[in-house]
């Protein structure tokens, strides 16, 4: 769980961030966000989320919000959401970090940095030791930031087949 404004960074604005868990009343500037960043509109996966379709890993799936710190209406700075899974094609448990975005205006102001290591933190407090995500090959944006962070390629291949 991440309630905190955390420590000062070389980055400009990062202290000004505080990091929560994402709770329904975020689900629309969420759903705005991602929107704007891919491109694509997807509020009935967003809702779903909040809402708990996906029950049977609710228990274990982290949602947070970043967003700048001391404002009365904070603006929502960015969001990580992830869990942890277990076994799937024999994977031992670990992380998986499910979707990232930070508001194209502060990208730089370390605010995915801040996130990613919050959700890292949730991650270690429930024992794992590994952190995994997918994304598509040509996102070298969102790539070049997970490597920054030291993430890699693992020991699985992805592979898929359009069902006519």
């Amino acid at each position: 769980m991440a309630d905190n404004a955390g420590p000062e960074t070389s980055a400009p604005n990062v202290g000004k961030i505080h990091v929560r868990d994402g709770v329904a009343g975020d689900v629309d500037a969420v759903i705005a966000l991602d929107e704007q960043v891919t491109g694509i509109a997807k509020a009935g996966y967003w809702h779903s989320l909040f809402e708990g379709e996906d029950a049977p890993h609710a228990g274990r799936r982290h949602f947070l919000i970043a967003e700048e710190a001391g404002e009365t209406d904070p603006h929502l700075a960015g969001f990580i959401i992830g869990e942890v899974r277990a076994w799937e094609f024999g994977s031992h448990p670990c992380g998986w970090v499910f979707a990232i975005s930070v508001d194209p205006n502060a990208r730089l102001d370390g605010i995915g940095s801040r996130l990613l290591e919050e959700i890292s933190d949730c991650f270690k407090a429930e024992g794992v030791t590994r952190m995994r995500t997918m994304m598509a090959r040509n996102n070298h944006l969102l790539m070049s930031f997970f490597r920054s962070h030291g993430m890699m390629a693992g020991p699985y291949i992805e592979l898929e087949k359009d069902l006519d």
